[in-house]
């Protein structure tokens, strides 16, 4: 919820004409389906949508996959403006890692400290499994509606290498990974937020964030700089975010 107002900050340091937040939706913690089953009267996003006023939906994925909740806006949006672009974000791992399964402990962390001891390769493999999920789930809609109009914007990938280069001593001001977040389900810290800002804001005008601050007083020019880059690079290098 925190990225509309942050993009549109950045978008008053652009020359862009026809610009407008068409309305925004949130729910502690939920998935996209809940958004959908929200009373009428009470559902902005389907409004919006019905108004054939909108021409870039965002959603954020949750760990249940697949979502019918994509499908169903994915659905009703274009019914009502057939050009629409829907981007569904893939978002870093909530607790850093899985949740117990059958014969395995329950691997998530309990205290942000935790973090700091978490070994990047393992975040790694613990993503990989839930955007595969959701690369499947958006493959499936672009081939039903026979167009590419669904695309991911991989934010998860853009934290992880933002960790990486903690981890490495690589990013300054910042030493260890627990400072990137707030709390064990990983709430993210001002360099998380304006990372997650910069890679929406590529994936929805598809061009690059360099230049375009977004509004984070806790980052130094050095660091919005570097978040940038790792914004840039990452969605611009995976070819179902839609960007060259």
């Amino acid at each position: 919820m925190f990225v509309p107002a942050m993009i549109e900050e950045m978008v008053k340091t652009m020359d862009l004409q026809g610009h407008k937040l068409a309305g925004k939706q949130g729910i502690g913690g939920s998935k996209v389906i809940q958004h959908w089953e929200l009373a009428d009267d009470k559902n902005m996003a389907k409004q919006a949508l019905m108004r054939g006023d909108v021409d870039v939906f965002t959603m954020a994925s949750h760990l249940l996959s697949p979502d019918e909740g994509i499908t169903n806006f994915v659905n009703l949006g274009l019914e009502h403006n057939p050009n629409m672009r829907f981007l569904v974000q893939g978002s870093w791992y909530p607790f850093d890692l899985p949740a117990p399964e059958p014969g395995r402990p329950d691997l998530r962390i309990k205290d942000n400290a935790q973090r700091d001891n978490i070994k990047i390769e393992d975040l790694k493999a613990a993503l990989d499994g839930w955007r595969k999920k959701i690369e499947a789930q958006v493959a499936e809609l672009n081939q039903k509606h026979g167009k590419t109009c669904v695309f991911i914007v991989p934010v998860g990938d853009a934290v992880l290498k933002l960790r990486a280069m903690v981890v490495a001593g690589e990013f300054p001001g910042i030493n260890k990974q627990s400072a990137l977040f707030r709390d064990p389900i990983g709430h993210g810290q001002g360099h998380v937020m304006a990372l997650t800002a910069y890679c929406n804001f590529a994936a929805i005008y598809r061009i690059s964030p360099v230049g375009h601050i977004a509004p984070e007083r806790s980052i130094s020019h050095e660091q919005h700089a570097i978040l940038q880059k790792i914004a840039w690079e990452t969605v611009s290098n995976y070819p179902p975010a839609g960007v060259k």
